[in-house]
Formats: structure tokens, sequence, C-alpha cells
């Protein structure tokens, strides 16, 4: 197992989660500071609008709005499912991370 320090380790989830968000986050000193609510919050948030932009363009195609390509709906379909499926594996590591965590002997 590597010996990543905990600071290291924050400051690679604060960028994959700005990343995410669309923005670049830089987390170099101590005032820059991130609440971790807040961060899966908005990460779920994200997931949930990329969703429903894909749903949205889904119905417009299958009502026959002329303006949407069949390639646009395939697309956010499948950013759509590449956001949930990554959103699937964070919240499973999460859960496996409380698990070792209430497994530790005190």
């Amino acid at each position: 197992m590597n010996n990543v320090s905990m600071d290291q380790l924050l400051s690679q989830l604060r960028e994959t989660a700005a990343q995410a968000n669309g923005s670049r986050l830089t987390v170099n000193d101590a005032d820059n500071h991130l609440n971790f609510t807040e961060v899966l919050t908005n990460a779920i948030d994200k997931v949930n609008d990329i969703q429903q932009q894909a749903g949205i363009l889904s119905d417009a195609f299958v009502s026959g709005d002329k303006s949407v390509d069949l390639t646009q709906v395939v697309v956010a379909g499948q950013k759509a499912n590449i956001s949930f499926q990554a959103m699937v594996q964070v919240r499973n590591k999460l859960v496996s991370a409380y698990q070792e965590i209430m497994n530790m002997q005190i």
C-alpha cells in the first residue's frame, strides 16, 4: 500500500471534484478548504444534470424534433452512463472505506 500523506490525498480529491464540476481548483495553502459534503453533493448534482439533459434530448428526438440529431442523443446518453458509473464507483469506495473504519479496533 502506498504511503501517501493525507494532505496529498485531499488535494487530489479536491482537484478531481473541481474538474468534475467544470472548473480548475488549485489547493496550495491551508486557507483553500472545501467541505467534503459540498463536494460530494455538487458531484451528485452534476451527474443528475447530465442525466436530465440526456433524457430531454432523448425525448425531443423521439417526439420528432428536427433540431436534435441522433448523434447528440447517443453522446449525451453515453456521458450520462459514464458519469453515473463513475458515481457508483465513488459510492462503492466510500462504503468500503466506511466499513473498513467501522471494523477498526479501538
